[in-house]
């Protein structure tokens, strides 16, 4: 099952969630760092120290990239270092990233850049954060702070990644940073994440002209579980527009759908839009990411057993996630649904206008217990990994413009809302010593790379 030549393989982290060093080198706090504080914010108390050590460590871990065989990294850049307190710029800060480009480039790897996940600086957070359109005229200056200095050298830029987990949960459901539950700020946010992805892009065209660059959308299959159900339809409309067209539509079609507005009008959303948004937000992209984890299951019958879908703060509180029963669970609870990838793509492909794709993330979190002889024997993850690969292949047969996949994590990290209590790296890190360890999964990873394919 081979993969297209020059096809590319990756792994992707994310800046809080595995540099630690959260003081060093006139770095400021960001949202995580105050949201870690609150009591029962995160699980055991955690917070972004030590993480993975990565600021210090960075040269190790480009070595086990290097050894794993991947083509490409994906990492993200803390504002907080470049901008502290979304001010000035911080050459200490911006040293270290250098440096770690550097180090990918010496070692033969292609560095992939991401701008914003999830970490904004405390500082703007309590200007009004993303509910505040300065925001993203804020995020503009980061850019072209980053941009500026690295841009020679990476070929790649993310500008923001998943502003559905930005929005709604951190200003609607407040699960995570910075912990807010105001829909009206949900909306607000939602809109001027793609403003920011809009001016951003603006900043990368101007002084990295050449670059490959886009934004990270991390879409959900969704199906109503009857479809003869009237309810279970326009449930499955509602969390499809929510979680996937706001964000497709305006960026692909320069347009948010009219069924969209219609269902955030009770939230002042067209308010927030200003004239000459939608151009900024729909300038032509060069490739969209695509993060999958899942797919959406939903029912509007209240009759029906079923969970929160995660947006009833947001006017889908007739909306509820149903389980499926037939599928197995990782550590995460998150149900192992490899067709939605399929499936993702193919609705990406068929809806919009030809783009290229990337899978830039795609994991599971097990337990991950380390053997007496010293081997982290991950069978499920391998397994995970083949079958979500064949699905990626699956779309490739038809058709869809796939270019590259990137595991989700290559470390062990700082998992959000639920700490270090969850493992999704291809490298197992011992926190307390913060010895690496190849996984299972990172050696099944290093021959599908090596053959680009799978057996």
């Amino acid at each position: 099952m081979k993969f297209p030549t020059g096809f590319m393989w990756g792994a992707s982290t994310a800046a809080f969630q595995i540099e630690g060093s959260t003081t060093v080198d006139g770095r400021t706090d960001c949202i995580w760092d105050a949201f870690c504080r609150k009591p029962g914010a995160v699980f055991g108390g955690d917070t972004g120290e030590p993480a993975a050590d990565h600021y210090r460590r960075f040269g190790e871990d480009v070595e086990l990239i290097r050894q794993i065989g991947l083509g490409a990294y994906r990492f993200s850049i803390a504002w907080s270092r470049v901008r502290p307190d979304g001010g000035a710029p911080n050459p200490r800060g911006l040293d270290f990233y250098d440096k770690l480009v550097d180090e990918l480039l010496a070692a033969g790897v292609m560095p992939w850049a991401t701008l914003l996940h999830f970490d904004l600086p405390q500082a703007l957070e309590e200007r009004g954060g993303w509910a505040n359109r300065e925001t993203a005229y804020r995020f503009a200056e980061f850019t072209e702070t980053a941009v500026s200095r690295l841009g020679d050298r990476i070929p790649y830029w993310t500008t923001i990644n998943e502003p559905w987990c930005v929005a709604f949960l951190g200003y609607a459901s407040g699960v995570h940073a910075p912990g807010r539950q105001e829909p009206e700020a949900a909306a607000a946010a939602a809109h001027h994440l793609l403003l920011a992805h809009g001016l951003g892009m603006a900043e990368i065209r101007g002084h990295a002209p050449t670059a490959q660059a886009g934004l990270t959308v991390n879409p959900y299959p969704v199906h109503p579980i009857d479809p003869d159900s009237e309810a279970d339809r326009e449930a499955a409309r509602r969390i499809d527009n929510l979680q996937n067209r706001l964000f497709y539509d305006p960026v692909l079609l320069g347009r948010y759908p009219d069924d969209l507005l219609e269902d955030l009008a009770p939230f002042g959303f067209s308010g927030y839009v200003h004239d000459g948004d939608v151009e900024l937000i729909s300038a032509p992209v060069d490739q969209l990411g695509i993060n999958y984890y899942r797919g959406y299951r939903v029912t509007g019958r209240e009759s029906v057993p079923a969970e929160p879908a995660g947006l009833e703060w947001i006017g889908a509180s007739d909306a509820r996630f149903v389980p499926d029963p037939s599928r197995s669970l990782t550590a995460s609870g998150w149900q192992v649904e490899p067709d939605g990838l399929t499936e993702a793509l193919l609705d990406v492909h068929h809806r919009y206008p030809s783009v290229p794709l990337y899978v830039t993330e795609n994991g599971a979190s097990y337990p991950d217990l380390m053997g007496e002889d010293g081997e982290v024997a991950d069978a499920d993850r391998v397994a995970f990994l083949a079958d979500h690969l064949r699905a990626a292949h699956d779309a490739l047969e038809q058709g869809v413009n796939l270019r590259g996949y990137f595991y989700w994590s290559l470390l062990d990290n700082f998992e959000w809302a639920e700490g270090y209590s969850k493992r999704f790296g291809l490298v197992h890190v011992d926190y307390q010593t913060q010895v690496r360890t190849p996984k299972h999964s990172a050696r099944f990873y290093a021959e599908v790379i090596a053959r680009n394919g799978l057996a």
